[in-house]
This record gives structure tokens, C-alpha cells and sequence, in this order.
């Protein structure tokens, strides 16, 4: 029974098979095909067959960004038959650094503008690109004026991937100003690039030379960046308007630094007309001496040039200091015949504190607390400094190259600054060690003890109620 039953089956399988034959060649006719083609693949070169991506371009619709660059077409190696010499090929392709970047640009007067800007390093120190100036008047029927533009390099090779520029055009004849409007461009080979559109009805007026400045002094900031502390920024706002007086104006850049707690601490003094904050975040960009600090402090220059007599150059941890008997004008009209005067720096320790201090620190503002002066000799000394803009070019950060007019660095019985390293960056108490001594040496380096600006403290702190009210009272570190 069970021998019939598998016969039984046996016979169903072959008639279902001999029923499929014809589908079943075509089925095997189709896999060697298959077998065939692949074995045949591997024996072809790589250049004949589709990779993923192409097969991928082929499904999918075009972009602008598949079009194929045909401007920029690839050279290939080459031999001389008759020498034997290869000739090689170099093919470029993207862009290492910009050629120029413009960050603002300023007329000096009837005929003469400044563009301030970044290029790039290497082009201009072995490239060292000219560039011309050009006039275009929106007046159709005014013909545009050129001149030669002068560069001026102003980082004194600090540059990184970026390095400054300012380039003074000065034309032959009077360009715009006369309100009709126009663009000042700049051309560097053959690009070409706007650096100041004027619009109609701007009329220039030349400033008169006796009629007193907005401002009698400005003071411009490197660029704010890090964590830095509220407090101390609070304490160095109050300390300088009293010191600059009401005609003072501050003007701060933001590079990062500017976060909310620090915000708050700016509000009252831009709300009373004493701080421009400027945001300058997207300079990160491109890679340029801290923070592109050169950069910012030109911008400063040519912005405020006719608006103040001096411009004051010094970082938010360095405290500006004259004697007792005597005030900041006094002072700065002596020097009156100088273009620049520099001042020396007095170091501070950023953590050496009184022992009577110890139980109240927190209520000590930092310049209060922080008596201990670094004396230690032979040790150079950055000096910052300060200006008369309207004979500047352009300018540097611890003094300018680039003038009209004289300098003096005998300025050490009349003005000075304080200089509390590294204490602007730290977001808690700076006291990390109480003294009772006159003077004492600390690894190797002396100090003595100096209250000059913990006298003023209590002058000041009244002046800031005074001045914006208890608004900044409960700031921390």
C-alpha cells in the first residue's frame, strides 16, 4: 500500500515538471545568461563599468550642483616625444582664502575715503596686490574718477590665515558728496568689489577745526570675547566714565563675549548714552590675529575719527590712572601737541588680597581688593595708548605706526594704567591668598603693596548709584 503510494507521487512530480518544461528552458536559459555576463564583468578594465553614484545621477533629477564646472577644464600629464620630458599638471580646484573682505569703509573728506578689510596673508606678503580706487556718481552724466589706492598693513605680521587691510583712496578731484550719491569701488586685478554706497542727498561738510567734538574722549574696545566676568566689567564701566567725565564715549565690540549677565551690565550705560555695543560675531569666520582685534580697532578709528579729540586704546582689565592733585583734561591738554601719547603699565596681582578683606571679599569691588603690584625690573612692559584721530591712517593695538604728527612716551608722572591679568576671564572671587605685609616676593617675583585706586573705590561706587541707580546692585561674578 504505502509502495503504490510514493509511486503514486513520484509520477504527480514528473507530470507537473513535464507540464512546466517550457517555462522551465526559459528559466534556465536566462540564469546562464547571467552567469555568463558577470563572469565577463570581472574581465573588463574599471573605467567601462557604472559605479552606484552613476547609476544614482541617472535616477535622479539634475541640480545646478551636478552641472559639471566647464570653465575649469582638467589638464592631463603630457611627454615630449622628441625630449622625453613629462610635462605634469596641476589642477586646482575651491578657494584657500578670500582675496579681500570688506568690513566698513569711511569718508575722510571731499576726496578721500578709507576701506577697512581683511585679505589674505599670503597674497599680500609674497602676492602684495595693488589696488585703485573708483568713484562711480550716480549722476549718469559724471564721468567716474580713479586714483591709486594706499595700502597700509597695520598688524605688524600678526596675521593668521587673514591678515588687515586699510586702503586710502585719495582722488585728484572731489568725489561725491555732493548729493547726488554714488559707490566707492575697489579693484585689485581683475576683481572688482563695492566698498561704500552713498545715497543721494548726503552732502559732505568739512569739519571745522576750532568747533569742539561730540566727544572729548573715546575709548575703543578690542573685541569682547570668553566668559567674561559682569562684575568686573561693571566695576571698570563705573571706574572710567567718572574718570573720562560726561563728554566720554565707550564704544564695545561683541566677538562672543557678550552674554546675558553681561548684557545687563551694558544696558543702563547705552540707555544713558555712554556705551555703542557692536556685534561682530560673524568676523570669527575668518581666521585672523585674536580675535581679528587689529581689524576692529581701524573699523573704531575711521568711525569715530571726527566725532572725539582723543581715542583711547587699552583692554576692559586695564584701569587708566592720573594723580590725585590733578584730573584726565588737565592732563591731556599737555599733551595737546602730540599725535600719540602712550602710557605705562603698572602690573597687579589678579589673586594676592588684604587680610582685613577677608571676611568681607564679596563686598570689595575687584580694584578694591587686588593692592599687590608686580615690581619686578628688567621685564618689558606693554604700553597702551592714546590718540588724536584726525592724524591717524590706521592704527595698531599697543600704538600706530601710521601718521601726522608726533609721539611721546614720557608720560610717567602724569598717566598710567593698572593692569589685572587674566581677572576680566575668571567668573569668581579672585582672592585666593590674604596678606598682611608692605611687600612680599611670590615665585620668585616681588610685590608691594599700592592702594592707589582701592582709595577711589568708594568714590565711585557712589558715583555709579548717582549716575544709573542700584540696577547693577546684585550683579555677580
Amino acid at each position: 500500500m504505502a509502495a503504490n503510494t510514493e509511486k503514486d507521487h513520484r509520477r504527480m512530480f514528473v507530470g507537473i515538471a513535464w507540464s512546466c518544461a517550457a517555462e522551465l528552458k526559459l528559466f534556465f536559459t536566462a540564469l546562464l545568461f547571467l552567469c555568463t555576463f558577470a563572469t565577463l564583468l570581472q574581465l573588463l578594465p574599471s573605467r567601462f563599468l557604472l559605479a552606484p553614484s552613476d547609476l544614482r545621477h541617472c535616477l535622479s533629477s539634475p541640480t545646478a550642483a551636478d552641472v559639471p564646472n566647464l570653465s575649469v577644464q582638467r589638464k592631463d600629464n603630457s611627454r615630449n616625444s622628441s625630449t622625453g620630458v613629462v610635462t605634469r599638471a596641476f589642477n586646482p580646484y575651491g578657494s584657500a582664502a578670500y582675496s579681500f573682505i570688506v568690513m566698513s569703509a569711511y569718508r575722510g573728506g571731499q576726496s578721500t575715503f578709507a576701506v577697512v578689510g581683511l585679505s589674505s596673508k599670503p597674497l599680500q606678503l609674497y602676492g602684495n596686490p595693488a589696488y585703485e580706487c573708483r568713484w562711480e556718481s550716480r549722476n549718469a552724466s559724471a564721468a567716474a574718477v580713479s586714483a591709486a589706492g594706499h595700502k597700509i598693513l597695520p598688524d605688524w605680521g600678526y596675521g593668521r590665515v587673514y591678515t588687515v587691510v586699510v586702503v586710502n583712496c585719495t582722488f585728484p578731484v572731489p568725489a561725491g558728496g555732493d548729493g547726488e550719491g554714488g559707490r566707492l569701488v575697489l579693484l585689485a586685478g581683475a576683481e572688482t568689489f563695492p566698498a561704500l554706497e552713498e545715497e543721494p542727498g548726503v552732502q559732505w561738510e568739512i569739519p571745522s577745526p576750532t568747533a569742539p567734538p561730540q566727544y572729548e574722549y573715546l575709548y575703543c574696545g578690542s573685541p569682547l570675547y570668553g566668559d567674561l566676568s559682569p562684575q568686573r566689567v561693571r566695576e571698570w564701566l563705573a571706574y572710567h566714565v567718572r574718570l573720562f567725565g560726561e563728554k566720554s564715549h565707550f564704544v564695545m565690540y561683541d566677538a562672543g563675549g557678550v552674554h546675558d549677565r553681561l548684557r545687563a551690565v551694558l544696558a543702563p550705560w547705552i540707555e544713558k548714552g555712554f556705551v555703542t555695543l557692536h556685534d561682530v560675531r560673524e568676523q570669527e569666520k575668518f581666521d585672523g590675529y585674536y580675535h581679528n582685534q587689529f581689524l576692529i580697532v581701524n573699523d573704531c578709528l575711521h568711525r569715530y575719527r571726527f566725532s572725539t579729540k582723543w581715542i583711547f586704546y587699552f583692554d576692559v582689565d586695564e584701569f587708566v590712572f592720573v594723580p590725585k592733585k590733578t584730573s584726565i583734561g588737565a592732563v591731556m591738554e599737555s599733551f595737546s601737541e602730540y599725535t600719540q601719547i602712550t602710557m605705562a603699565q603698572m602690573p597687579m596681582s589678579g589673586s594676592l588680597c588684604l587680610s582685613e578683606d577677608a571676611l568681607q571679599r564679596s563686598r570689595k569691588w575687584g580694584f578694591e581688593k587686588l593692592v599687590y603690584k608686580d615690581v619686578k625690573r628688567g621685564k618689558r612692559r606693554d604700553r597702551k595708548y592714546a590718540v588724536q584721530p584726525r592724524n591717524v591712517f590706521a592704527t595698531g593695538v599697543h600704538m600706530t605706526q601710521n601718521m601726522v604728527g608726533k609721539t611721546t612716551h614720557n608720560t610717567y608722572d602724569r598717566i598710567g594704567y593698572f593692569h589685572y591679568h587674566g581677572t576680566i576671564a575668571q567668573r569668581r572671587e579672585p582672592c585666593a591668598r590674604f596678606l598682611n605685609e608692605s611687600q612680599i616676593t611670590v615665585y620668585g617675583v616681588p610685590y608691594v603693596m599700592d592702594t592707589t585706586l582701592r582709595g577711589v573705590a568708594g568714590a565711585v561706587k557712589r558715583f555709579e548709584l548717582e549716575t544709573i541707580g542700584p540696577v547693577l546692585q546684585g550683579t555677580r561674578q
